[in-house]
């Protein structure tokens, strides 16, 4: 079974902004299995959390910028590229300003960071979105085309002005060929384009040193070209980065022309939300060990029973490890008669109560803990981000941090439309009845 990756140690370095021109230091920190990627501005009070999700992507303008309430973090794609690239499905991105160091301006800094922390495999399997079917995006002239592969595949054709720089290159992207052929593609702009960023008060700290600059048919840089199609290797790097944004790695051939951060962060949407429509949709077979338990299992194992009983159904599920439960939520839930009239909502206690009862399952499937009962004990970093209403259809993920003989500890997140609504770590324990 594929398992998910994680950084074997914490690992630094300094640099400066490309956009902003400041100075910064990132570091990258091992995370639990389902945390995905987050950044973390230690620069700010509380030193605020900002999950890489395209549900929190604002603007895309010559790159690729997350917002989370007031925090921002601009620039984000090469350092997701580089750590999906590099095969790491979890990591904390601690940074002490609103951007990732630009460096020479590909993600070989970054690729050489992860190697120096090292990347660890850990007991929780991999997500995939999988596409079943052709999916299709033309924005102006960027045509984004993902087709069913078994393999992660991109093909993608560069066009500059007037047709200048048109390259080609097609590949299976795996670690080794992302570190060897990808990471190192700097990013490149043409010389009509510089003014106008310029004049936006953007690529402060751009230079010849970071950035390929391309004037008529010549190329302007402090080095030649490190590949002669460096362009469109650069191109494929922006894409990885951006896809990761729907939080899960892909399966799927990437069929692209002229893309940008635009589309690629709009496919990145669409495949998100198609794979929470999928799973919705999921079928609910009841295998005797393990597999997905539909709602007349949940009750065996629970004994919460309405108005108490959070949980539909489980979609995703491995003993001991982690789960992925559905609560379809109706406006016929009792709650919605006082929360609130005339405009529904469902309390953030009520998610974090199906957080643990999708966290209580996964111990209590196990055998030796049938007939025991769970108890909620603590809750800690809980944030609600976006209210839960009527037609929702909630989608609670639940990965064990630890878990011991009658404790366990679970991070967990429930999800609507692809995008994370609340969060938390949920501490809980098992008695006998």
């Amino acid at each position: 079974m594929d398992k998910q990756r994680t950084l074997a140690s914490s690992a630094s370095l300094d640099g400066t902004a490309l956009h902003t021109g400041g100075k910064v230091t990132l570091t990258l920190h091992p995370a639990s299995p389902g945390h995905g990627f987050k950044f973390k501005r230690a620069d700010l009070p509380d030193q605020p959390l900002v999950e890489a999700l395209v549900g929190n992507v604002k603007t895309v303008e010559r790159s690729t910028t997350i917002v989370e309430g007031n925090v921002k973090i601009h620039t984000v794609e090469h350092v997701l590229s580089a750590l999906t690239g590099m095969g790491v499905d979890n990591a904390l991105i601690e940074m002490d300003a609103n951007e990732p160091p630009i460096g020479d301006g590909s993600a070989g800094a970054f690729a050489a960071l992860i190697k120096q922390a090292g990347v660890v495999e850990q007991n929780a399997p991999r997500s995939y979105i999988e596409p079943q079917e052709p999916v299709v995006l033309q924005t102006g002239e960027s045509i984004l085309t993902i087709l069913p592969d078994p393999k992660f595949r991109i093909s993608c054709t560069q066009v500059g002005p007037e047709g200048r720089f048109t390259q080609y290159l097609s590949a299976e992207i795996t670690p080794e060929f992302y570190e060897k052929e990808i990471a190192s593609a700097r990013t490149f702009v043409f010389y009509e384009d510089v003014k106008p960023l310029m004049d936006k008060g953007l690529i402060k700290g751009g230079s010849l040193e970071n950035a390929v600059v391309a004037r008529g048919d010549s190329v302007l840089s402090k080095e030649p070209l490190r590949f002669p199609d460096e362009f469109v290797r650069h191109k494929i790097l922006d894409i990885i980065g951006d896809l990761a944004l729907t939080g899960r790695r892909l399966r799927g051939h990437i069929v692209a022309v002229k893309p940008g951060h635009g589309p690629n962060t709009e496919l990145a949407r669409i495949l998100a939300k198609r794979q929470a429509a999928f799973l919705a949709m999921a079928p609910s077979p009841v295998p005797a060990e393990g597999g997905v338990l539909d709602i007349t299992e949940i009750m065996r194992t629970l004994p919460h029973r309405y108005p108490f009983l959070m949980v539909d159904r489980i979609i995703e599920f491995e003993v001991d490890v982690r789960a992925v439960g559905v609560k379809a939520v109706t406006i016929n839930e009792p709650y919605f008669q006082g929360h609130f009239p005339g405009h529904p909502v469902m309390p953030g206690v009520l998610q974090v109560e199906a957080m643990a009862q999708v966290a209580s399952i996964v111990m209590m499937r196990k055998t030796e803990n049938a007939g025991k009962i769970g108890y909620f004990m603590s809750a800690d970093a809980i944030k609600f981000r976006k209210p839960v209403v009527p037609g929702d259809t909630l989608f609670i993920h639940c990965e064990m941090i630890s878990a011991k003989k009658r404790l366990g500890k679970a991070a967990c997140k429930c999800i609507v439309n692809g995008e994370v609504v609340s969060e938390g770590e949920l501490l809980f324990g098992l008695i006998d009845k």
